[in-house]
């Protein structure tokens, strides 16, 4: 009996499953039995190796970038969110998952009689039951119960007409709200909620990726423009240490007096000292670009020379920039912004699901049920009388019955909840309000807040334009000054300290005018990020860590 009544649970396990499409599939028991996911592992640092010519790290900008995409932690950890908000859509998603319940019971217990009319001295009897339960939210709101009892009962009472007696029960219950939670809408406010946060989240993720990418940009240039005033310093410290052998050789001719050779050996000597410094300057910019690559975590590439291969000088053409068509391409890209326009969504769902809140509460709801009964059958004479005919029954019949549904039973009913007053309802509706007002002033303050910082960021492409060009002419005028000065002391109607004053003076113009072409790059770098368009002109994607 108790095989038949497994078998019969697992039927109808099979059979509801199929018809809800909730039965797990074949992974399900493994999942449901295996091991706690304890090694996590993250990635290795990958791809330097593809940008390896020769022992050195040659980079381009977009291989840099490209890089520190891969391999920066911080890059990779911002990403993360975006995996959790979307565990947040599924998790909306679990009020309307289906649920089964099944179980068994048996009980058997031996008992002294009080009386004959318990059909025997010692009473024994046997109770075993079975019960299985599918039940499941549909999105409409609606909820319905499938349940399915079977029991059986054995006795020694000789009064009993059934022995064992088997009966089933399969039953049928559905309610739907009809005012408050109806329809599809209401019920999948969590669900549209959880996917704007997601969007939110990923602005949110995009916003912090481009501040990064600004920062990896700007170490880039600040690493360029290092480099170069070492080989200007460079350069500088070898024209100091011509000029002082040459100074040397007059000092020996005796075409100079022993007192004017300290000022050419001061000049070598500050020259050594500032690419001294140049030099250990460039060696801490460098290891700051390894640290945004991964390359400082790999022994192979940890002392591997780098070399930024982007030019720098300053470009032939620099276009002039509209305003408004920079501020509307930033009101349209700034992640911030569009993250509190996701905000603003959210609250017209918060707003749309407290009113549902205030709504009273009907219900609608119908039951069904049939019953189905089976086991031997003992035909007596009389009560306790002797027993004329047995007739063979058991589970068959039972079940035969239970679906022939020949013993129903069924109603249906309404349920009013009429709150008299709902203060915390309407509170929740207030507050939702102004939740929003207060985004609205948020986006407003934002969008003035973005307007000024790309106003700003145009003034100083202006500005850095501009800059570029009053440097270049000046260098002109240095190096014509410098061709003066070496020609006047070639003749002897000059000193050394005009010609070693020129040619600093030199020096400090070829180093304006790099500082201000890599100025020019970095207002171009600002000005992109504060239209927030940084990450498609760098052709960078949001990929998974």
């Amino acid at each position: 009996m108790q095989k038949r009544l497994i078998t019969l649970l697992l039927v109808l396990a099979l059979s509801l499953g199929a018809q809800f499409s909730t039965f797990p599939d074949k992974t399900y028991f493994r999942e449901q039995w295996a091991r706690a996911p304890l090694d996590v592992q993250i990635e290795a640092v990958s791809h330097l190796q593809d940008f390896l010519y020769d022992g050195e790290l040659e980079l381009s900008l977009r291989a840099f970038l490209e890089l520190a995409m891969s391999n920066n932690p911080d890059i990779n950890l911002s990403k993360l969110a975006i995996f959790e908000e979307q565990n947040n859509i599924q998790r909306a998603f679990s009020p309307f998952d289906p649920s089964v319940t099944a179980g068994f019971n048996s009980n058997r217990s031996t008992t002294p009689s009080n009386d004959q009319l318990q059909g025997a001295a010692v009473v024994t009897q046997l109770n075993q039951s079975g019960r299985f339960t599918y039940s499941q939210q549909l999105d409409t709101g609606a909820e319905y119960t499938v349940g399915y009892v079977g029991s059986k009962s054995a006795s020694n009472s000789q009064f009993n007409n059934f022995n064992p007696s088997i009966r089933q029960s399969l039953s049928f219950t559905v309610s739907q709200p009809l005012l408050r939670d109806r329809g599809r809408f209401v019920q999948r406010i969590p669900i549209m909620i959880a996917r704007s946060r997601l969007a939110q989240t990923e602005e949110q993720v995009r916003e912090r990726i481009l501040l990064l990418i600004f920062q990896a940009e700007t170490d880039y240039w600040n690493t360029v423009n290092t480099r170069e005033q070492l080989r200007v310093q460079e350069n500088n410290l070898e024209i100091s240490r011509a000029f002082l052998a040459q100074e040397n050789r007059r000092l020996e001719l005796g075409a100079i007096s022993p007192l004017d050779i300290f000022q050419p050996q001061q000049n070598f000597a500050n020259a050594q000292v500032r690419v001294t410094q140049e030099q250990y300057r460039l060696q801490q910019a460098e290891d700051a670009l390894r640290r945004w690559i991964g390359a400082d975590l790999d022994p192979d590439f940890r002392n591997v020379a780098v070399v930024l291969t982007e030019p720098v000088e300053p470009p032939a053409y620099m276009e002039g920039l509209d305003v408004e068509v920079q501020v509307a391409r930033a009101l349209l890209n700034r992640p911030e912004l569009e993250r509190i326009r996701r905000s603003l969504q959210i609250d017209d769902l918060n707003i749309r699901g407290a009113t549902n809140d205030i709504r009273p509460d009907l219900s609608v709801s119908a039951n069904y049920s049939a019953q189905g009964r089976g086991g031997n059958f003992f035909d007596r004479s009389g009560l306790g009388g002797s027993i004329a005919n047995i007739v063979p029954g058991g589970f068959p019949e039972a079940f035969d019955q239970l679906f022939q549904f020949r013993f129903p039973t069924y109603g249906f009913g309404l349920t009013l909840q009429l709150p008299l007053r709902n203060r915390a309802a309407a509170a929740n509706l207030a507050d939702a309000a102004i939740q929003k007002k207060r985004n609205l002033y948020t986006l407003r303050g934002s969008e003035q807040n973005v307007r000024l910082d790309v106003v700003q960021a145009v003034a100083g492409v202006d500005l850095a334009k501009a800059a570029v060009e009053q440097a270049t002419v000046a260098l002109g005028f240095a190096q014509q000054r410098l061709d003066a000065e070496q020609k006047k002391y070639d003749l002897g109607v000059n000193t050394a300290f005009f010609v070693l004053q020129a040619q600093n003076d030199l020096v400090d113009a070829e180093a304006q005018v790099l500082a201000q072409a890599i100025a020019y790059r970095r207002s171009l770098l600002t000005l992109l990020r504060s239209t927030g368009e940084l990450l498609e002109a760098r052709g960078v994607a949001l990929g998974t860590p």
